[in-house]
């Protein structure tokens, strides 16, 4: 538990002392009318109270990412305390406030927006395909999982059928709340679906420091592999644990926040605060996990410790919270996917129209970009369902190009920092390590080229290396 609780400050303090840090560089302004304000459309453009606006940013983001994530991260034993404390604080938490803040100076433009103010408009017609490719895929996978759940839950009433009837209710659901002004659904229910997400976490925290078990320890973890099923820690452990350290998706959500914010001063604790919020949640989930499964919390439980995630968060929330931990469990398992694909295809839509230049104010301007994006996501859903390995096959991919996506978003920050003459390594760092992170798992992963460690390593060095030359070329080439 020394970890844990050390883990736990450094996070907090992070916050306090980081936070403001990064804070200082952005220099925000209160009294700079913000795109809430200026563009108010009632739609989508329309300020909300600050406590509104991190709820829902924190479940935009989080959904079950820090709860499955941390699980599976957990296997490679207490190397995922590092991770998770050092990557929120320094790359996630960072690449969250700083491209919430992009946004709110930009009118509240979208992530491929900013991608080709900073990147170029060739990056921006590319970034904008495999942005909306990726907000698809999480629609579709969103849609699949917590209708498995319920379909199991209910198959007595709908029999064979269940899955495919939760599938259309989902679908109908995403589409109303996908058309509707911001405050109508998002604006009501997200904050009580974060609070639940967070009472659980905190309640379970709580149980960790009542049983305080015997955990692996960073200092002397008992764990003797540095892999998990043939998967090594660099880079398997930093596309496994995305959501709690970074997470590109992120960036696609920002803006939808941005575009209700009051007040500049306000991003630190939106921002910033609500992915520090989200590290903590994986944290505890983390910890959880490696009780779970190296530290006897499966037999505790009276279950195999190789139960996948979401059986781990059902039978750890019941057996710890009983009857309320379970309906907690099912919010968590069900509810929460549920709003991160909802909002994924909300930002895909106000991205779709902010590059065609399409207004948004009309509900029928706003069903001419739906029906399509829907009809794509439903195709990717119909694969989902056909296929045995679907959901594996595109989850997979999902894990790649979400911290791609990250990557890009941190080198058009750099760029941006750079540029504006401010500190710019806070996030080159970042950028690089991320580069030869997604560059090393697409070459070495069965499911990309599936090339040997020597040879993957050698092209993710070269790729970063690369990356870092053109960076300082291009700062030469403007001296």
């Amino acid at each position: 538990m020394i970890t844990f609780t050390v883990s736990l400050l450094i996070l907090i303090i992070g916050y306090l002392v980081y936070g403001k840090f990064i804070e200082n560089i952005v220099a925000p302004d209160a009294n700079k009318t913000t795109p809430a304000i200026e563009h108010n459309d009632g739609v989508d453009y329309m300020p909300l109270p600050t406590w509104k606006i991190f709820m829902i940013q924190f479940l935009n983001i989080a959904g079950t990412g820090p709860i499955f994530g941390a699980i599976m991260g957990a296997k490679f034993g207490p190397s995922a305390y590092l991770w998770i404390v050092l990557g929120c604080i320094f790359a996630g938490a960072t690449h969250d406030y700083l491209s919430g803040m992009l946004s709110l100076r930009n009118n509240g433009a979208g992530l491929p927006e900013i991608i080709g103010i900073y990147l170029g408009k060739n990056a921006k017609k590319a970034f904008l395909i495999f942005t909306i490719f990726l907000m698809t895929m999480v629609g579709a996978v969103f849609v699949y999982s917590p209708a498995m759940i319920l379909g199991n839950m209910t198959k007595e009433f709908f029999s064979t059928n269940a899955v495919y009837i939760w599938c259309v209710i989902i679908f109908i659901y995403y589409l109303i709340a996908t058309l509707l002004p911001i405050d109508k659904i998002i604006g009501k229910i997200y904050p009580l679906f974060a609070i639940a997400i967070l009472f659980m976490a905190i309640a379970l925290g709580f149980s960790l420091f009542i049983k305080f078990p015997t955990l692996p320890e960073l200092f002397n973890s008992g764990v003797t592999s540095a892999s998990f099923n043939g998967k090594d820690i660099f880079p398997a452990l930093f596309i496994t644990i995305a959501c709690g350290a970074i997470s590109g998706f992120h960036a696609t959500q920002s803006p939808l926040m941005a575009r209700c914010i009051t007040n500049e001063k306000h991003g630190r604790r939106i921002f910033y605060g609500s992915m520090i919020t989200e590290g903590i949640v994986a944290l505890i989930w983390a910890t959880i996990s490696m009780y779970f499964f190296y530290g006897g919390g499966a037999a505790e439980l009276g279950v195999a410790n190789t139960l996948q995630a979401p059986e781990v968060v059902t039978v750890v929330s019941k057996g710890w919270l009983g009857i309320v931990g379970g309906i907690l469990a099912l919010l968590g398992v069900v509810a929460a996917p549920i709003t991160s694909g909802d909002t994924a295809l909300r930002s895909a839509r106000l991205i779709i129209a902010e590059f065609l230049h399409i207004e948004q104010k009309s509900i029928n301007k706003r069903l001419y970009i739906c029906i399509p994006l829907f009809v794509f996501t439903m195709a990717l859903l119909f694969f989902n369902i056909s296929n045995p390995e679907g959901f594996n096959i595109i989850w997979n991919y999902f894990g790649w190009a979400n911290q791609t996506m990250a990557v890009f978003t941190l080198w058009a920050i750099t760029i941006y920092l750079r540029k504006s003459k401010k500190l710019y390594i806070v996030t080159l760092l970042p950028a690089l390590f991320m580069t030869d992170v997604t560059t090393t798992f697409f070459c070495i992963a069965p499911e990309c080229l599936g090339l040997n460690s020597t040879l993957s390593y050698s092209i993710g060095a070269v790729c970063t290396i690369l990356c870092l030359v053109l960076f300082i070329a291009s700062i030469r080439k403007e001296e």
